[in-house]
């Protein structure tokens, strides 16, 4: 692998025609690991002449709020200079030579700055539910399965089992055990199939870790944000939502408050977070364990504008449906109001239709925005229809155009229980995984206390 991908590099500098891999927007261990696998075996298995390149479907600057990514590359040996990302190649003028085939792997829709691209596209590899009216026109293989290197997997060893490294191997594995949830059978996220190609590369390789071990470690790293600058924490895990001409974003950080809002240079770094990403208000849920391994969740929302600050901290005070339990923790920072949230149930999904109420409230009482005048010569309600739009998608900002279709649903047998089993398999977020140990950590609680009685 390591030889393979170095290669890939010094055929960017030739002009000829390019197999591209692609994998999603998300550019989650999963969508990684597939694209850089698939590839591989393609070239390996392909006549001399074709040229297949992975490429990442990010910036390269981008790849430090993937730790779990880092870690893995670190672990099984592979530069992060080998890799190419999104921003290191031009699929566009590629394809306007002619030169330019596209192969979609853990995904199989093109955010509408690359529907052009969808002429290039000759096969897609997903693990989600086709999107008829969204899926390019060429040959399809989608499987349901807990991970898209599941099927990869599948694809090598059915097709040419000899190429397989012990170094893909070992990236194939972690991926779907992550991706399955260490195979937990309560959890229910792995398919027969995931445990049968977990088991295949296990005795292939017999030295490859343990599970738990690679689990737990990756794990570890996906949440871990020691390493990251404050704006980094910000956009790891973020959504947005609108309101005439109005955005709040809000970002999950994975630390205590008390911690983050002791960052050095914080208020400077939150001023110019906004002014970068044209953002209002900027709330912060932050989401971690205690020492006695019990959920925490506080809040701080950032906004200069002082009327619209009150009104969305009055609104999340006020609120019984859901009650939010906020007690006020003291700050110094102007602009920056922070509170302990009391009801840890209260996930950021249950935040935001709180948040958009804020805003309507704030619009109700005042007739022009914080951050511009009323737009002329349109309606309010179009105004807010045309953010609603935007906004009540709620996608996360780094992984999905706002105007393109939503991922699918998650399944009820996953860690977040939202809808039926076959609309899905979606990326598991830190935010579901922290709000289903948040769940079963209260629920241990209650048989305690029922038990005592």
């Amino acid at each position: 692998m390591e030889d393979y991908l170095q290669g890939c590099r010094a055929a960017l500098q030739e002009s000829r025609p390019l197999h591209v891999v692609l994998g999603n927007e998300a550019c989650d261990l999963d969508s990684m690991v597939s694209a850089l696998a698939l590839a591989f075996y393609m070239a390996k298995t392909t006549e001399a002449e074709e040229v297949f390149v992975p490429v990442l479907n990010i910036k390269r600057s981008e790849l430090p709020l993937r730790g779990d990514n880092i870690f893995f590359l670190q672990k099984v040996h592979i530069p992060e200079t080998f890799l190419i990302f999104r921003d290191e190649i031009d699929l566009h003028t590629l394809h306007q030579a002619g030169q330019l085939s596209l192969i979609l792997v853990d995904h199989h829709v093109l955010p509408k700055g690359d529907a052009v691209l969808e002429e290039a596209v000759t096969e897609v590899l997903d693990h989600r539910p086709i999107e008829q009216k969204h899926c390019p026109p060429c040959h399809v293989s989608v499987e349901l399965v807990g991970s898209c290197a599941t099927l990869v997997t599948e694809r090598i060893l059915q097709g040419a089992p000899e190429i397989l490294d012990r170094q893909t191997a070992a990236l194939l594995h972690g991926t779907i055990i992550l991706d399955c949830v260490n195979m937990d059978l309560k959890i229910g996220k792995a398919t027969p199939k995931d445990k049968t190609y977990v088991e295949k590369l296990e005795a292939l390789f017999p030295d490859l870790p343990k599970r738990s071990d690679i689990f737990d470690s990756l794990q570890k790293a996906k949440f871990d944000v020691s390493g990251l600058t404050t704006e980094q924490m910000l956009r790891k895990d973020q959504k947005v939502i609108y309101r005439q001409g109005t955005k709040v974003a809000i970002s999950a950080i994975y630390m205590d408050l008390e911690a983050f809002l002791q960052r050095s240079d914080l208020l400077t770094d939150l001023h110019a977070f906004c002014q970068a990403h044209g953002c209002d208000v900027l709330v912060a849920m932050t989401i971690f364990f205690n020492a006695h391994n019990e959920p925490v969740r506080q809040l701080a929302i950032f906004c200069p504008h002082e009327a619209l600050r009150m009104m969305i901290c009055g609104v999340l005070e006020r609120s019984d449906s859901p009650c939010l339990k906020l007690t006020p923790v003291p700050s110094t920072h102007p602009h920056l109001q922070a509170y302990l949230q009391g009801n840890t149930q209260v996930s950021r999904k249950k935040l935001l239709p709180l948040l958009q109420e804020a805003l309507s409230a704030y619009f109700d009482s005042s007739t022009v925005s914080p951050g511009q005048p009323e737009t002329a010569g349109v309606s309010r309600e179009q105004v807010d229809k045309e953010a609603d739009r935007a906004g009540n998608s709620l996608t996360p900002a780094l992984s999905q155009d706002e105007e393109d279709p939503p991922l699918p649903p998650t399944p009820m047998n996953s860690l977040v229980d939202e809808c039926p089993l076959d609309q899905g398999l979606p990326k598991l977020s830190a935010e579901a995984v922290f709000e289903k140990c948040s769940q079963i950590s209260l629920s241990q609680s209650t048989a305690a206390s029922l038990s005592k009685k």
